[in-house]
């Protein structure tokens, strides 16, 4: 390859890369359904909220608590899914969603876990607390 070609694909490649960094991405609305005045929990938003420690009314996640020795969490709503990782009894778990799967000790649910590794475990063995997760 020629200096003068490589030269110009340098070129290119730098106006390719100023103009990817002054293009400002498009975000979805991830507003999760929710309706002014609502914080989507069933509950409104009000001056109350403030009682001197920030409350966050914009949360994500469910959370849920093991209730068996140990929990394999999977790469699939599976029970032959591979095991990402294991959860102990009394460990809290942060749940992004719900799905239908298949039934473990007679619940279908299973739960995707937003641990870092968005695994997922059956709900059988995952207590609430606080609301029941949406749908995925």
């Amino acid at each position: 390859m020629s200096l003068r070609s490589r030269c110009a694909i340098a070129v290119a490649a730098g106006a390719l890369l100023a103009t990817a960094a002054t293009i400002t991405p498009a975000v979805a609305n991830d507003d999760w359904g929710q309706t002014p005045g609502n914080d989507g929990w069933g509950q409104s938003q009000s001056s109350n909220d403030w009682d001197g420690q920030h409350q966050n009314n914009d949360q994500r996640f469910y959370q849920g608590v093991v209730t068996t020795d140990s929990l394999a969490l999977r790469s699939a709503p599976t029970r032959g899914s591979q095991v990402i990782r294991y959860a102990s009894r009394g460990e809290i778990l942060n749940i992004f969603c719900k799905v239908g799967g298949p039934s473990v000790h007679g619940n279908p649910l299973w739960y995707q876990i937003a641990d870092g590794t968005w695994a997922w475990g059956p709900a059988r063995f995952i207590d609430n607390i606080g609301p029941a997760p949406r749908w995925c």
